[in-house]
C-alpha cells in the first residue's frame, strides 16, 4: 500500500468544497467511502459502524444520482425534504447525512484518542470514543450490542501497522482528524439549522 489508509481520504478531502465553499455531494461520499477500509481493519468490532454508514453513503449517493444537477450541493437534499416535511423520516436523506455525520464524528473521535492516549488499549479507546460521540443518540439495545462488538477490537499494534502502509501513519491520522472534523462541524451547524441535529435513534 502506497502512503497510508488515511491518504486516498486526504486526497478526497481537497475536493469537498466548490470554489464558493458549498460541501459538494458526490466528494462528500466519496471521503466517506474511502474512510471504510480503515474500518475494515477492525474486523467484527466495527462491522455495525460499517454496515451503518455504507447504508447511508447509498442512500444518499442514490438520491444524488437520480439528480446530480440538482443535488450538487450536499445540503439541497435536505432543504428539499425540511420544505415537503418529509426530513424527519426515518427513510429520509436528511436522516442519512445525521448519521452518516455522527459516525464520522464517532471515528475522528477513535482516531483523535489513538493519537492522545498510545498507552490505552484498542477497547478503551474504542469505548471512550463511542460514549462521547454516538451513545447518547442510542437507544439501550444500539448502546448494548456496540458494547458488546468493542470487546471485538483488534490489537492495537498489529492494527496501526496494517493501517500504517509504508507512510507515517501518526501524522496521517492527524491531517485527517484536523481537515475532516471542520467539515462535519458544518454538517451539524446546517442540522441543526433545520432542526435535525438531535434526532436520536428510534
Amino acid at each position: 500500500m502506497e502512503g497510508t489508509a488515511f491518504s486516498p481520504s486526504l486526497e478526497g478531502m481537497k475536493h469537498v468544497k466548490s470554489e464558493q465553499g458549498e460541501m459538494l455531494t458526490k466528494p462528500f461520499l466519496e471521503v466517506c467511502k474511502l474512510i471504510l477500509p480503515v474500518l475494515d481493519k477492525f474486523g467484527a468490532a466495527m462491522s455495525l459502524v460499517k454496515s451503518d454508514i455504507g447504508g447511508n453513503i447509498t442512500r444518499l449517493e442514490n438520491k444524488y444520482l437520480s439528480n446530480p444537477e440538482k443535488y450538487k450541493n450536499l445540503y439541497s437534499m435536505v432543504g428539499e425534504e425540511v420544505e415537503a416535511k418529509t426530513a424527519k423520516r426515518s427513510s429520509s436523506c436528511t436522516n442519512g447525512l445525521l448519521w452518516l455525520t455522527r459516525a464520522m464524528d464517532f471515528l475522528v473521535e477513535l482516531f483523535r484518542n489513538l493519537l492522545a492516549h498510545p498507552d490505552w488499549t484498542m477497547p478503551q479507546v474504542c469505548t471512550d470514543s463511542y460514549s462521547k460521540t454516538l451513545k447518547k443518540f442510542h437507544g439501550w439495545i444500539a448502546s448494548s450490542s456496540f458494547t458488546v462488538a468493542m470487546k471485538l477490537a483488534p490489537d492495537r499494534k498489529k492494527f496501526m501497522e496494517v493501517i500504517g502502509g509504508s507512510g507515517d501513519v501518526n501524522s496521517d491520522m492527524d491531517k485527517f482528524c484536523t481537515a475532516f472534523a471542520p467539515l462535519l462541524e458544518e454538517n451539524h451547524k446546517f442540522l441543526a439549522s433545520v432542526g435535525m441535529d438531535d434526532l436520536k435513534a428510534s
